[in-house]
């Protein structure tokens, strides 16, 4: 039996009374590890710490987690962190509600200066929404732009199109939705009232009904059965009224309910005290539980459902190009149609500026209107809706049914309709853009599908060895993490394959501390022939060693200068290649020659200088596992002897942080310990070794 890895809408119903208990906890911090989990570390008066996880990844969930239970945190806060600390630091939590009978909870937080809501959509691909106190969309862990809802930064949140809530139906209303479906009962409560496959076999039982009973054959002896059971489920929910269980299946937790269930009767089950300690505890020793693995040792990765996920999206986003087309077209025959009755249309727009302008309200307006049309006049029977609140009216021409601002004139009116369809067609744009992306990850994923069959296929056919091959990182059930501090962490940085330090600058301040603080006499500066680049000091010793010369080797030499080249503007402007130069630290100088000026993070160069033309830009990024455990990134032939596995990486078309998003699900599909990735590979970090600008993962 597969272990349940997503809330149901029920569950949520019991979490929500449960999660209000902690009203009034104050919010101390908010982390976010790899790009689906969300932590709130909050204190009570009574209970004390207070550890809220929202997770919307292959698990989606969201409790109040044991301190125990809660992951150390993570490095360097990713700027969804810090806007999430910068908006509820200090905040009180104010409760919880789920939205209808969706898997959808929205957290509301309280503060002085500002109040915030936080949406879990808990379903699907899930993402997590930060509003404002208007409903507008601060950020969003994912952005969403489809026919139905948007929900990207600065737009009003839109939820999914509302969908029956079954518990609260009145009876009449329930026999009248069973009777529109064409299938049987236990299908019909499962999907037309949203109770899903469980509970809607679950239901069946408690009525005593037939599953497979045809709608065609079920009589109000059925109905009654089945609504009384509902009705039931529902006051246990209303009153919090739960007896949780967590049921195993040969001794692996396969689900976590708030009530024992019929349906699983022949599990053996934990009892718990509250539904969220349990859903904590399920959701841990989940975690905990190896997962299959294949005969070769290894945990094969969910291919198809990748790839299911991916055509679904390019589902959505063809929906919504689709969609974008339909709504600027209609714009277009809009904007025609007022032309088209520009007298009509002139005549409605100055009757009704006329009657605002005389202190007329919208109410005298619509029923002189309504009057109007009555006696036949042309004006007023092609207005079909006054909108006070907008200020607008809608006139019928010719069946397009146009709103009309009355304050503008009809050429402006017009105007406005045009100008909103070059809008949408923007949105299409930046959606055909979208899903050309979407199908090159779909492609990508079918990709490393074949080359895993592929591999398996040859370990197949290879005698087996007779010792265990040595250190075997990716098959380890448990890698141990060793990750010490060091100076250099601070910038850019790598080991050449010759064992030297390479340290560059992200940004003028740090160009400017590698230069005076770390650069020393036997080092060597690199920069690249391009405006936009770091400073590069190859290091001969370690701060606190002793100086001494050094005859760097060419490898060396050619490293630090691809280095400097691939994390210049060079990568930025999707360039393959660029030309490097190489001085003694005494040939840089921040003193100009008279009339000159020297903007921040920027040196006079004197003297001669080496140069190394035509550089390629391409970076390896990858995950190190001895002597120390840590993401490690730079040219390829100093990154791929260092690592236990890499990714190389050209200029591009994705976004630096997709690009680091991409990087890390290659790298949990490649590890049997996918712990050990989201501790020490987490997306930030590794876009700490991406270069600025746009790149694309090569495949070879």
């Amino acid at each position: 039996m597969d272990a349940k890895r997503e809330l149901t809408s029920v569950d949520l119903a019991a979490l929500v009374t449960e999660l209000n208990r902690y009203e009034g906890a104050k919010v101390d911090k908010a982390y976010l590890y790899d790009d689906d989990l969300l932590r709130f570390r909050m204190r009570d008066f009574d209970r004390g710490r207070i550890e809220l996880m929202i997770e919307v990844g292959d698990v989606k969930r969201a409790h109040v987690a044991d301190p125990e239970h809660v992951a150390d945190a993570p490095g360097r806060p990713p700027n969804f962190a810090m806007m999430l600390r910068n908006r509820l630091s200090g905040a009180d939590f104010a409760g919880v509600e789920q939205y209808e009978f969706d898997r959808i909870l929205v957290f509301e937080f309280e503060r002085d200066d500002a109040n915030t809501r936080i949406v879990a959509e808990l379903f699907g691909q899930g993402n997590v929404a930060v509003l404002d106190e208007s409903g507008d969309v601060v950020r969003s862990l994912e952005t969403v732009r489809l026919k139905s809802r948007t929900v990207a930064p600065g737009s009003q949140y839109g939820f999914p199109e509302s969908r029956i809530h079954p518990l609260k139906m009145g009876y009449n209303a329930f026999v009248r939705r069973m009777e529109e479906s064409d299938t049987d009962v236990v299908r019909t409560l499962a999907t037309q009232l949203n109770f899903g496959g469980l509970y809607g076999e679950e239901l069946c039982s408690r009525a005593g009904v037939e599953k497979t009973l045809d709608i065609a054959d079920a009589d109000d002896d059925v109905y009654r059965a089945l609504y009384d059971a509902i009705d039931r489920l529902a006051e246990r929910l209303r009153e919090g009224d739960v007896d949780p269980r967590v049921y195993l299946d040969e001794d692996r937790v396969v689900d976590v309910t708030p009530f024992p269930l019929d349906e699983r009767e022949g599990l053996d089950a934990e009892v718990y005290d509250s539904f969220n300690a349990a859903v904590d505890d399920y959701v841990h020793r989940l975690e905990r539980e190896p997962e299959e693995e294949t005969s070769t040792g290894r945990e094969r990765p969910d291919f198809e459902a990748e790839i299911a996920k991916q055509e679904r999206i390019i589902d959505q986003q063809e929906g919504a190009i689709e969609g974008f087309k339909e709504e600027a077209e209609a714009e277009r025959e809009r904007a025609e149609a007022l032309y088209a009755d520009y007298d009509l249309v002139d005549d409605i727009i100055s009757t009704v500026r006329a009657a605002r302008e005389s202190g007329h309200g919208w109410e005298d307006i619509e029923a002189t209107l309504a009057e109007g049309a009555e006696r036949g006049i042309p004006a007023a029977e092609a207005v079909v809706d006054v909108n006070p609140k907008e200020g607008t009216v809608t006139v019928d021409l010719d069946g397009t049914r146009v709103p009309v601002d009355p304050s503008m004139g009809v050429e402006k009116n017009a105007d406005r309709r045009y100008k909103e369809a070059k809008r949408v067609e923007g949105k299409k744009e930046g959606a055909l853009e979208a899903i050309e992306n979407t199908r090159a990850e779909l492609e990508a994923v079918k990709r490393r599908r074949e080359e895993w069959e592929a591999d398996d296929e040859e370990e197949a056919d290879e005698e087996p060895d007779e010792e265990p091959r040595d250190r075997d990182w990716l098959s380890m059930s448990s890698v141990p993490i060793k990750q010490p501090e060091h100076w250099y962490e601070e910038f850019r940085w790598f080991h050449t394959s010759d064992g030297f330090l390479v340290v560059g600058g992200r940004n003028a301040d740090e160009n400017e501390a590698l230069v005076k603080k770390y650069m020393e006499s036997n080092d060597r500066f690199f920069h690249a022939q391009a405006h936009g680049g770091p400073v590069t000091i190859l290091k001969a010793t370690g701060p606190s060693e002793k100086a001494r010369d050094v005859d760097f080797p060419q490898s060396s030499l050619d490293e630090a200068a691809g280095f400097a080249v691939s994390y210049s503007s060079v990568w930025k402007d999707g360039r393959f290649a660029g030309d490097a130069y190489m001085v003694d630290p005494e040939q840089v100088s921040k003193t100009p020659e008279s009339g000159e000026y020297i903007e921040k993070g920027g040196f006079v160069i004197r003297g001669d200088r080496t140069y190394f033309r035509d550089t390629s830009a391409r970076v390896a990024v990858g995950i190190q596992c001895e002597p120390e455990t840590r993401v490690i990134g730079g040219p390829p032939s100093a990154i791929d002897p260092r690592a236990a596995t890499t990714l190389r990486l050209e200029p591009g078309k994705y976004a630096q942080n997709d690009a680091a998003k991409m990087c890390y699900r290659r790298f949990k599909e490649r590890f049997a310990d996918e712990s050990f990735v989201r501790k020490i590979a987490s997306p930030d970090r590794i876009q700490e070794f991406l270069p600025p600008g746009g790149s694309d993962i090569v495949d070879e």
